[in-house]
């Protein structure tokens, strides 16, 4: 029996190396990974440049907290807010970590309007992370259940339903809009093309921050480094995680203009958030896609993806829906006709690796 908690429940199958797209587990045989472990290494697996970069580093140094200046957490600061038209940043593990400190610059925001009961407007069926500020911010109850009493200054609206938000437009407790520009737990929504602009057309009339978690969609996954920028907008604090180490666990809040402005001394922090290594890491991270026309091959790739599938499925009475967003893949598929519950384990007999999340099958490969 397993010393190991019961919050998960893994497929039997063990991976010892991956190369590419491809797993290898303890008997040998090989894996499509069609999920780069749920949206994290959009690089691939033992990709050479951050191998080098976790050797090299951790050769040099590991650790030392933020009691003391960090060079490369300085230059990925500088970076990333240079790529995303941002002010500063905030480094942490997570992308849980990097929405929590999120909607506390919000919370701090909120003060300095004399808001005392702040509200932050999320999206149903939306996904923010299972801390409990994040989980209260997400807008699915399966993944609530059992941890009442969550945090109420929550409001959750529709996604792609601007007039949701609007009708709060005269309520002064409003202080920001928390949203994924492509919902991914909840099977890859995408809204409509102008959706994320109307977005921030009413958070600047009504001087709310527009808190975009690009936690899964950011790191090139969408065909952009940053997937709110297909809409040419900026907003005012933006939450990456995942690809961002690509497999070594580090978040980052980037915010400008006033929210920038709120984390002082002693009001957030992170043991770990920001380490030498995975900063380092990071940073080779964005080399290569500055180097190797990382996100000219997501489009390619997207668009054959695309033709294939709807050459080949979409005839099918199994697929409703087919959603597609660069290398974030939704299809929906019709569960009264199919046990959607078991197609996991069917494509992991044929050595594929996918994601179930209610009726569609989701991957990022």
């Amino acid at each position: 029996m397993s010393n190991l908690m019961s919050n998960y429940y893994p497929l039997e199958v063990t991976f010892v190396k991956g190369s590419g797209c491809w797993l290898t587990d303890t008997s040998g045989d090989e894996y499509f990974d069609a999920l780069s472990g749920i949206g994290v290494v959009n690089l691939g697996h033992s990709h050479p440049a951050i191998t080098k970069s976790i050797v090299n580093q951790s050769k040099k140094l590991l650790h030392t907290s933020n009691v003391y200046r960090i060079a490369n957490q300085e230059k990925l600061a500088t970076r990333l807010c240079h790529l995303a038209n941002m002010d500063k940043a905030f480094f942490s593990n997570s992308g849980a970590e990097a929405n929590e400190a999120a909607i506390k610059i919000a919370r701090l925001y909120a003060r300095t309007k004399n808001i005392r009961n702040p509200i932050i407007l999320t999206a149903n069926k939306g996904f923010h992370g299972r801390t409990m500020a994040t989980l209260s911010a997400t807008g699915q109850s399966k993944v609530q259940e059992g941890f009442a009493p969550l945090m109420s200054e929550f409001v959750h609206v529709d996604f792609d339903d601007i007039d949701a938000i609007n009708k709060y437009s005269k309520n002064k407790d409003v202080v920001a809009v928390m949203l994924e520009p492509v919902q991914g737990e909840a099977g890859v929504i995408i809204p409509q093309s102008d959706y994320l602009n109307k977005v921030q057309i009413l958070c600047e009339q009504n001087q709310w921050l527009y808190i975009l978690d690009e936690v899964q969609a950011g790191m090139g996954r969408t065909g952009r480094l940053f997937a709110h920028q297909h809409n040419k907008i900026t907003p005012d604090i933006l939450c990456l995680a995942k690809g961002l180490g690509n497999g070594v666990p580090i978040g980052a809040c980037l915010a400008k203009g006033k929210a920038a402005e709120m984390l002082t001394p002693g009001t957030h922090g992170s043991t770990f958030g920001g380490n030498p290594l995975v900063t380092g890491v990071a940073s080779s991270v964005l080399d290569v896609f500055e180097n190797d026309l990382i996100l000219d091959n997501v489009i390619k790739m997207s668009q054959y993806f695309e033709s294939e599938f709807k050459s080949k499925i979409m005839s099918s009475s199994v697929v409703k829906e087919l959603r597609i967003k660069g290398l974030m893949i939704g299809i929906g598929l019709d569960e009264n006709t199919i046990d959607c519950s078991k197609l996991t384990q069917k494509a992991l007999d044929d050595k594929l690796l996918i994601n179930i999340t209610g009726n569609s099958i989701r991957m990022l490969p």
